[in-house]
């Protein structure tokens, strides 16, 4: 069985772009454009979750900082581990301050994209 690979990106040339190459990759992979996926993951149960950083249609101020901090502090989705997508130049320390598992800076090539994935999920 292929492990389900959850990706929240806003962008929906990324989105596919990295759905395409983990589906090519033999992964079953979910996306979407916002993080209202999140509110399924008990039915979705990912292996990883890629998850950008700026979301520009979530309806909130919560960004991929705080979202994947909110699932690494809840008992029941602590155990996914979360990579935070991102442009930004401090892409590090917003992963260690939301606890992401890891990162991966846009732009990314698909060699980055693939041992990311290969490294986090379970």
């Amino acid at each position: 069985m292929a492990k389900k690979i959850l990706i929240i990106e806003d962008d929906r040339d990324i989105r596919e772009t990295i759905t395409y190459a983990l589906e090519d990759a033999g992964y079953e992979v979910v996306s979407s454009e916002d993080a209202g996926i999140l509110k399924s993951l008990d039915k979705l149960k990912p292996s990883l979750i890629l998850l950008d950083n700026w979301l520009t249609d979530w309806k909130s101020d919560a960004n991929g900082q705080q979202l994947c901090k909110e699932l690494k502090t809840d008992p029941k989705t602590s155990h996914i581990p979360v990579v935070i997508v991102s442009a930004v130049s401090n892409i590090r320390e917003i992963a260690e301050a939301g606890q992401a598992d890891g990162y991966l800076k846009k732009p990314f090539d698909l060699i980055d994209l693939n041992a990311v994935v290969e490294k986090y999920a379970l």
